[in-house]
C-alpha cells in the first residue's frame, strides 16, 4: 500500500498536486467537468487541513510546445466555480516567476500551473524538469489516475525529486480509490468474478485477456474483438473489422479459456458503416458477404445476463458495439441495465463504457466508475503503474 494524504500532516505545507484535468473544451469553456469534479475531494481536504494547493495537469496533445487553445485558463475558471474560491492560473509550470508565485502562497490558496505538456521534457520524464517542478512544493500528491500509467516528469519523476528535497510523495483520494477497487478486483475478488471486455481490438487487450482468463470465473467478449475470435474459429465475417494478425493469438486464447470464455451468440450486421444502414440479426457463422457486424444481438444480452447471474464482482471495459452510432449502441446500454440490477461489486473502466453508463442515467448504481481508460487496462493486466510505484510506501 502507498501512503495517502491522510497519512501525512499537510497543515502549513505547499502541496504540489498532479491532477487529471485533461477535459474537453469548446469555445473556450469546459464541456465535461467529470475529471475536475473527481479531484475535488482531495483538493478540499488539503485546503480544509491548512495546505496551500498547487495544481498541475496536461491538457490534450500539445507535443512539447505551447498551443493557445490548450491553455488551462478555462479549466481554472471552472474549478473556481466548483470550489467556490479563486483559482489563480499561472502562465507556465516552471521557472522563476512560477517559483515566486508558489513560494508566496498562503494556506487555503489555490494556483493552477500551465499545461505541463507545453514542455517536451514532461513526456521525456526529464530529471532536471522534474526537479524544477519539485521546487514548487514540499509535498507531492498524485491524484491523476488517468495519467498514472505514464512515467512522465509530473507523474513519476517529480515524486523522486521531491523526496530528494526531504518532502513526501503520497496518493490523493481518487488515485487511492481507483487502485483499491481495480487492484482488489484483480488480486482478491469476491467470487464468482466475471469480466466483460469489448472494444475494437484484441491486440490492445491481449495482456488483459490473458491475465483475466487466469483469474476470473467467466470472461464475456463483445465488440469488434469478438469478430477476430469468430474468424479464428473458421467463420466468414464479411466486411467486419477483423485483426488478421491476431488470429493465432485468438486461437490460443480460445484453447486456453474454452470453459470460461463466453462469446456472442448473435450479431447485428449492417450493409454499411452508417447509422441508417440496413441491419439484420444473424448467428455468428451467418454473416453475409459485404455486410459487417456492428453490435451484438438481443440473444447475446440474454446469454450474458445468465452468465452474470450470481456474480459478486464484475469488471467491464469496452462497449459491445459501434457505440458512437445510436443504432449500434443498444446492447451496450442493455448491458449497463443488466449490471445496474446486480447485487455485486460493479466496476466500469474505459471511455466508451463509462460514457454509456453515464448516458444511461445508471451511474449511481455502479460501485465504481474509473476515470482512467489506459491506466485501468494496465491494472487489469496486472501491471504496476509508474505513477503509483513512485509514491511513498505506507
Amino acid at each position: 500500500m502507498r501512503k495517502s494524504v491522510r497519512d501525512v500532516d499537510v497543515a502549513g505545507r505547499r502541496a504540489l498536486v498532479r491532477v487529471d484535468f485533461n477535459v474537453p473544451l469548446a469555445d473556450g469553456a469546459v464541456t465535461d467537468d467529470t475529471r475536475i469534479r473527481a479531484a475535488l475531494p482531495t483538493i478540499r481536504y488539503l485546503l480544509e487541513h491548512g495546505a496551500a494547493v498547487i495544481l498541475m495537469s496536461h491538457l490534450g496533445r500539445a507535443k512539447g510546445k505551447p498551443v493557445p487553445e490548450l491553455r488551462m485558463d478555462p479549466v481554472a475558471a471552472r474549478l473556481a466555480e466548483l470550489l467556490g474560491r479563486p483559482v489563480r492560473k499561472l502562465d507556465d509550470c516552471v521557472g522563476p516567476e512560477v517559483e515566486a508565485a508558489c513560494a508566496a502562497l498562503q494556506p487555503g490558496e489555490v494556483v493552477l500551473l500551465e499545461n505541463t505538456r507545453f514542455h517536451p521534457q514532461e513526456e521525456a520524464n526529464d530529471p532536471a524538469f522534474a526537479a524544477q517542478l519539485a521546487v514548487l512544493g514540499d509535498l507531492y500528491v498524485n491524484d491523476a489516475f488517468g495519467a498514472a500509467h505514464r512515467a512522465h516528469a509530473s507523474t513519476e519523476g517529480v515524486a523522486h525529486a521531491i523526496r530528494q528535497r526531504g518532502g513526501q510523495a503520497v496518493a490523493g483520494f481518487l488515485l487511492e480509490k481507483e487502485v483499491e477497487f481495480l487492484g482488489r478486483a484483480v488480486e482478491n475478488p469476491e467470487r464468482p468474478f466475471v469480466a466483460i471486455l469489448g472494444g475494437a481490438k484484441i491486440s490492445d487487450k491481449i495482456g488483459v485477456i490473458q491475465n483475466l482468463l487466469g483469474r476470473c470465473d467467466r470472461l464475456l467478449i463483445g465488440g469488434a474483438m469478438a469478430n477476430t475470435f469468430f474468424k479464428a474459429m473458421g467463420f466468414e465475417m464479411g466486411d467486419s473489422l477483423v485483426e488478421d494478425n491476431a488470429l493465432e493469438t485468438a486461437r490460443a486464447l480460445l484453447a486456453a479459456g474454452a470453459s470460461r470464455l463466453v462469446l456472442p451468440v448473435d450479431l447485428i450486421v449492417a450493409d454499411a458503416f452508417a447509422n441508417d444502414a440496413h441491419t439484420r440479426d444473424v448467428a455468428p457463422d451467418q454473416v453475409p458477404a459485404g455486410w459487417r457486424a456492428l453490435d451484438v444481438g438481443p440473444k447475446t444480452i440474454q446469454t450474458f445476463e445468465s452468465a452474470l447471474s450470481g456474480a459478486r464482482t464484475v469488471v467491464w471495459n469496452g462497449p459491445l458495439g459501434a457505440f458512437e452510432m445510436p443504432s449500434f449502441a443498444r446492447s451496450t446500454f442493455a448491458l449497463a441495465e443488466v449490471l445496474a440490477r446486480l447485487d455485486a461489486v460493479t466496476i466500469v473502466g474505459g471511455g466508451d463504457s463509462v460514457a454509456a453508463v453515464q448516458q444511461s442515467g445508471l451511474a449511481d448504481r455502479f460501485t465504481h466508475i474509473s476515470t482512467g481508460g489506459g491506466a485501468s487496462l494496465e491494472l487489469l493486466e496486472g501491471r504496476t503503474l509508474p505513477g503509483v510505484a513512485a509514491l511513498d510506501e505506507r
